[in-house]
């Protein structure tokens, strides 16, 4: 039985670290799109690349084949603990972190996804608006440089909106991922404080994690301050 637990823990392990190498190679895809989309011109496609069209739905359909996997190995690992009499807490918080852990991935995946998703909506609005100017044009056969520049100016406009919309909800997420993070934080820090109590050994350990803690949360706030600064910056200008 021993062995079997061991087992079901190194598949999960695996599978995790493929899941890891998979959501690093899709987040960099998607990162490279959204910095395409911040600096595309009015001229140039999105996602013009068969090859990048077909490299995401690969990568999309291996990493749900693989969260399908690992939630079937989780599934598995509940299953043997429910099955068993010889259950220890141990093994309790090793299934609760391999969740957490498939949690995590699972958010990302859609995060990612999300972001890809949006920079093709925009591409597609991009295309059409083009197409309704060259129509436009091609009918009329005014040549009318004021008439252009408004247009323009009010396309402009008009993705300067959606790329707001992009980063409030980016902002949303993130503020809610650091509200998950605090509650997990929360209950670790609780714990800890508890053992700290009946191992004052572990008081200096509890002190420096203090400390990291308050380093972070000092860094992330400053990073989404120079965020939200950069993005009314741009939205002004």
């Amino acid at each position: 039985m021993e062995n079997q637990w061991e087992d079901l823990r190194r598949q999960a392990r695996r599978l995790e670290n493929e899941l890891d190498l998979k959501l690093v190679s899709f987040s960099k895809l998607g990162t490279t799109f959204g910095r395409n989309a911040a600096s595309v011109s009015d001229t140039t496609p999105l996602l013009n690349s068969t090859s990048s069209e077909h490299m995401v739905e690969t990568m999309s359909m291996e990493i749900e084949q693989l969260l399908a996997k690992l939630t079937g190995m989780n599934d598995e690992m509940s299953e043997y603990l429910e099955s068993t009499s010889n259950t220890s807490s141990a093994m309790m918080h090793t299934i609760q972190r391999h969740r957490d852990i498939l949690q995590d991935y699972s958010h990302e995946f859609r995060k990612t996804k999300s972001n890809i998703n949006a920079c093709r909506e925009r591409e597609d609005l991009l295309g059409s608006v083009r197409r309704d100017i060259d129509a436009y044009k091609s009918s009329s056969g005014v040549n009318n440089r004021r008439t252009d520049l408004y247009m323009k100016e009010h396309e402009h406009l008009r993705n300067s909106d959606r790329l707001a919309d992009e980063a409030i909800e980016i902002a949303m997420a993130t503020k809610e991922n650091l509200g998950q993070q605090r509650t997990v934080f929360k209950g670790i820090t609780t714990r800890l404080t508890t053992l700290g109590n009946r191992f004052p050994a572990i008081n200096n350990l509890v002190q420096k994690i203090n400390l990291r803690k308050r380093r972070d949360s000092l860094i992330i706030a400053t990073v989404i301050a120079v965020c939200i600064i950069l993005i009314l910056a741009y939205w002004l200008h």
